[in-house]
């Protein structure tokens, strides 16, 4: 009797009033014929999904638009006051990563999921609030003058739907959509490279080294190409990709040594920087952790790649560095959406802000984080592309939006006779870095020249640790990651490769 149960509930739905999600009226005929096409093999009539969000009316809470899902983004959504404002989120992903422990998902000593916070969780009320959403999008474009973004809906490969446009009018808009990793042009850097920035970073990176691992293991493999599959390069050596080889060679000596005996002798990591490693870091910090790289088996390499090649890496002095595994980890630029943006520029490319983080051509326009800089006009100087400076940034224009919104000013274009408050200061806050075998750095002071605290070893490790499973967004995520770390210290790295 399924094709009667099947008959009555498309009778239903015939019966039932037109759908408008989000002005887009679909009328039941084609709700009727959407549902008898499991049954028919033609094609089915294109359908414009969705219109997109119109202007919101005098008497609604005014909508708060958040380009991007990065530190600056989420924690301004995790201040603003909901009650003053309907918040709208707009990102190709749905989870904010908590970039300082990413390099330790791809050995295994964290799980993945341990470093990714629901955007849901971060803003409750972009899962309850009718008026509240999360568009799994890109902005492709912002129109000041009319207050609307552009954007497209992000797919999953050609099997999927096809992408859509639409729009979202907005009262504030806040652009924190970040920033692209620098490749200075380098030829083949796109296409050979893995970056380390989102969790399929290091999702790919994790089972490109696991599958290489098990390849030079298995008979018939030449010794030189046993050295390349084994070879990790890392080109950058800032903290991230100092971290990344210190976890890398951690991983190597704990747990490769123990689990890949026949091939123990031939992985090793290296390095490569084109100045100094470490360089906001203090001299003698610098130094101590030279040491403990080499000491772990780390190679640094002073260089400048030149060209990158399926299996190799050729440097500015003719070397070719063979490699089967390649980490690119060398700064951030602006991204080409920022770039498109015709709004003021700070140095760097970077979208101009004022001492408000507003964007002062722009009216109820503001930007934070790495795709922001101040302009040369307020004086002040370029701010580091660092998780630190985009939270404070986050946190400020969050209270800034919810003074405006208590003093009337939340909608369009209503801002102009309401007082600014305190302009944005940043006060670095130190720098801290992970370099493998229980050790790590502190430097607190508040820039290269000033004097404060700095240490190694140890003691710096086990700070490093506590502050950042403090720093992690939700208690949950706090559990799994002191799970994970308890896990690896009694039973080793997780190297399934799934």
């Amino acid at each position: 009797m399924a094709w009667f149960r099947t008959l009555m509930q498309l009778s239903t739905i015939a019966k039932q009033p037109p759908f408008k999600p989000n002005n887009t009226v679909i009328s039941p005929h084609l709700a009727l014929i959407s549902s008898i096409s499991h049954f028919s093999t033609q094609s089915q009539p294109e359908v414009t999904r969705h219109a997109g969000l119109g202007p919101t009316k005098a008497d609604e809470k005014p909508r708060v638009v958040v380009v991007g899902s990065g530190w600056a983004g989420c924690r301004l959504m995790k201040g603003i006051d909901t009650s003053l404002y309907d918040v709208v989120c707009v990102s190709p992903r749905n989870h904010m990563v908590f970039t300082p422990l990413l390099a330790s998902t791809c050995v295994g000593t964290l799980e993945f999921r341990s470093v990714a916070e629901p955007i849901g969780r971060i803003q409750p009320a972009i899962s309850r609030e009718p008026g509240s959403y999360f568009f799994l999008a890109n902005c492709n474009g912002v129109d000041a003058d009319d207050h609307v973004v552009h954007c497209q809906t992000v797919t999953d490969g050609e099997d999927t739907l096809d992408p859509w446009n639409f729009k979202i009018s907005y009262d504030k808009l806040v652009i924190a959509a970040g920033a692209e990793p620098l490749t200075f042009g380098i030829k083949g850097v796109n296409e050979h490279a893995i970056f380390l920035r989102e969790v399929y970073h290091a999702q790919e990176i994790r089972r490109k080294l696991l599958l290489n691992l098990m390849l030079s293991d298995v008979p018939g493999v030449t010794e030189e190409e046993k050295s390349r599959l084994l070879h990790c390069v890392v080109v950058g050596g800032g903290p991230t990709g100092v971290e990344f080889s210190g976890e890398l060679s951690d991983f190597i000596i704990r747990d490769v040594h123990q689990r890949y005996a026949h091939v123990k002798n031939y992985i090793h990591v290296t390095l490569i920087e084109a100045n100094e490693i470490l360089s906001s870091f203090d001299d003698r910090l610098r130094q101590y952790a030279t040491k403990q790289l080499v000491k772990s088996g780390v190679r640094l390499v002073r260089g400048i790649v030149k060209d990158v090649q399926p299996q190799k890496i050729i440097l500015s002095d003719g070397t070719a560095v063979p490699y089967g595994l390649l980490v690119w980890s060398t700064g951030v630029g602006p991204s080409p959406f920022v770039k498109n943006l015709e709004l003021p520029k700070a140095p760097g490319g970077r979208i101009g802000v004022d001492e408000w983080l507003r964007v002062p051509s722009a009216q109820d326009v503001f930007s934070v984080g790495d795709c922001s800089g101040f302009l040369e006009s307020t004086g002040k100087p370029v701010l580091p592309a660092l998780a630190q400076v985009a939270e404070r940034q986050g946190k400020y224009l969050a209270s800034q939006l919810n003074r405006i919104g208590k003093a009337g000013g939340g909608h369009a274009n209503t801002t102009k006779d309401i007082e600014v408050g305190e302009q944005f200061v940043y006060k670095h806050l130190g720098s801290m870095a992970t370099i493998g075998r229980y050790k790590a750095l502190v430097d607190l002071r508040q820039n290269k020249e000033g004097k404060g605290l700095s240490m190694a070893g140890f003691v710096s490790w086990f700070i490093w640790r506590s502050a950042y499973l403090t720093r992690v967004l939700s208690w949950r995520n706090r559990f799994y990651v002191a799970i994970n770390w308890a896990t690896t210290f009694v039973f080793g790295r997780d190297i399934s490769r799934i």
